[in-house]
Parts: C-alpha cells; structure tokens; sequence
C-alpha cells in the first residue's frame, strides 16, 4: 500500500527528475480531421483532458479558449478550437456516457470550451482535485499532485506562450500532451490505492491547520524581532 505526502513544497518538486509525454502528438485543425479523433478516443474507457487559452498581458484583455488536449496513455490529440470551424464531434466525445473525461480543476475547463461549443451536456467526466482527498493528498497543482504521487516532476515552462499560432513549436505541443496525459496517469494511479477513512481526513486536516498556524506565528514573530 502506497502512503501519499500529504503536501509538498516547490523546492522539493524542483528538485524531482522531470517526466514528459512520450507517446504520439497528433495536431487536429479540420472538422474531418476531428470527427477522425473522436472516433478513435471513443474507444478508450478513459481519456485525459485539458485546455490552453492564449494570455492576455493586458487588463481587461481576454480570449476565448484556443487549443483542447485529449490524452489515452500512448497517443495525444490536440484540438486547434481557433481554427476548426464545427465543434459537433468535440461535443460528441463529452457528451458520450461510455468514454470517462479525466482532468484537473475540469469545472474550468468545460467552462471555457462552453463559450465555443454552445449546448455541450458533459457526461461521465472525473476531476483529480475532487478525488486527492481521499488519498490524503492535501494540494491542488497538477504539478504538485503528480510529483506527490510520482516523485516526478512536469513542466510548466511553455503555459503562458501564444496557443492561437499558426504553427505550434514542438515544446509547446510536449506541454500541452503532457498536461492531458498526466490527468489520466494520476486518475489511474489513485484508482488502484486504497481510500482514507473520514475519521484520518479529519485528522489531517487538523494536523495541516495547525502546521500553517503555527508557520504564521514564525513569521509574525520574527517580522517583530526585526528592528525598524
């Protein structure tokens, strides 16, 4: 039986040997080229998901959702949104009851890919921050979760990057696979670990609340011990 940190620090990803996705990145731009992908990731049980919007550096500068990732554990679609033209089969793959969409902080996703395809009715979809409770994993990063339960880390070096170019860079598509296919990793991983009780959550909760308590004592201290 695997025991799970309960939190992690950022030095102590950091520090992790680094994990990328190795399997076959194929970039989706056509309504046919879609309705192909869907029809292959339907045959999965399960499939991970996520997304990318280009930044806005400017304050009250927004854009819509510019790129779906759809992960199995050897092959990783990407879906151009800002160039595909119908999203009918993008709304097929989630709105199937078969096929499991798994993802982390997915309530954003969907919200996001909501705003292109009007009417989407997920179903059967699985959120990794709902389930980490229950393993007694007390953080919500991706990258935190997945370097608690791998010791490995994954980057994050390409996020704030231009994800409505023409022609997305080979580091920008690793990335973006990585994301989609880590989600699936880790709903897996924990689907094979026992569950918590109720009785040790609390106790953990517990045991976290008064660590940051007393950290904020530390500090409060000695930002008083310093002379002005």
């Amino acid at each position: 039986m695997q025991t799970f940190a309960h939190k992690i620090d950022k030095q102590s990803v950091a520090d992790m040997p680094s994990l990328h996705f190795e399997g076959e990145i194929i970039e989706v731009r056509t309504a046919q080229q879609a309705r192909e992908a869907v029809d292959c990731l339907l045959e999965s049980v399960a499939v991970g998901i996520d997304t990318e919007t280009r930044p806005a550096f400017k304050k009250g500068v927004s854009y819509p959702v510019a790129l779906l990732q759809v992960a199995t554990l050897t092959k990783c679609y990407l879906f151009r949104l800002n160039l595909i033209n119908d999203y009918s089969d993008i709304q097929r793959l989630f709105e199937s009851e078969t096929t499991k969409k798994v993802g982390l902080s997915l309530k954003d996703d969907i919200r996001a890919l909501k705003g292109r395809i009007k009417g989407m009715n997920p179903k059967n979809i699985a959120d990794v921050q709902d389930m980490v409770n229950d393993y007694g994993i007390f953080e919500l990063s991706l990258q935190k979760i997945f370097a608690i339960v791998f010791n490995m880390k994954i980057s994050k070096t390409q996020r704030l990057t231009n994800w409505e170019a023409d022609c997305l860079t080979p580091a920008q598509q690793q990335y973006a696979a990585t994301d989609a296919w880590a989600t699936l990793l880790l709903h897996q991983q924990l689907l094979r670990q026992p569950k918590i009780t109720a009785q040790q959550k609390e106790q953990i909760k517990q045991e976290l609340q008064q660590i940051e308590e007393q950290r904020l004592q530390q500090k409060l201290q000695h930002s008083q011990e310093i002379p002005s």
